[in-house]
């Protein structure tokens, strides 16, 4: 019986590129002063991944390139993404980032406060409680 670990391959390459590619877009629109770099830097890795796996003969390398490939350009897409939802007061703004301290004094939905960051109370809050959930205020 011969094992076949393309598909295992392939499981652990999807959920590792989703969980990295994740944490990855955040961290590094956080700190980059200008998306185009990181942008550009996924774009040339995800196009060489995939190129990889379309010149290689072996199954399992190729398999798991292209989905990583995929994801890199995907992240590239959510580089620009990720700006959008800081704008939109979605994902917490760094003020120590000059491109994001612009977009706090441009656009007034924008904030600093992680609106994840915070143990749910299992019940509707009012816009008051939020703002104290997420400061820490808990009077």
């Amino acid at each position: 019986m011969n094992l076949n670990f393309i598909g295992l391959a392939a499981a652990l390459a999807t959920f590792l590129g989703i969980w990295f590619g994740h944490v990855a877009v955040r961290k590094v629109e956080a700190i980059a002063p200008r998306l185009w770099v990181p942008i550009v830097v996924t774009l040339i890795l995800g196009l060489s991944f995939e190129y990889w796996s379309l010149v290689t003969d072996h199954r399992l390398p190729a398999t798991v390139t292209g989905i990583l490939g995929v994801m890199l350009l995907w992240n590239s897409f959510e580089l620009w993404r990720q700006q959008i939802r800081i704008k939109k007061g979605h994902a917490p703004a760094n003020p120590n980032n000059p491109r994001h301290a612009r977009i706090l004094v441009d656009f007034s939905s924008a904030t600093i406060f992680d609106l994840l960051n915070r143990d749910p109370l299992g019940r509707p809050v009012s816009a008051e409680e939020v703002i104290k959930l997420i400061t820490g205020n808990r009077t």
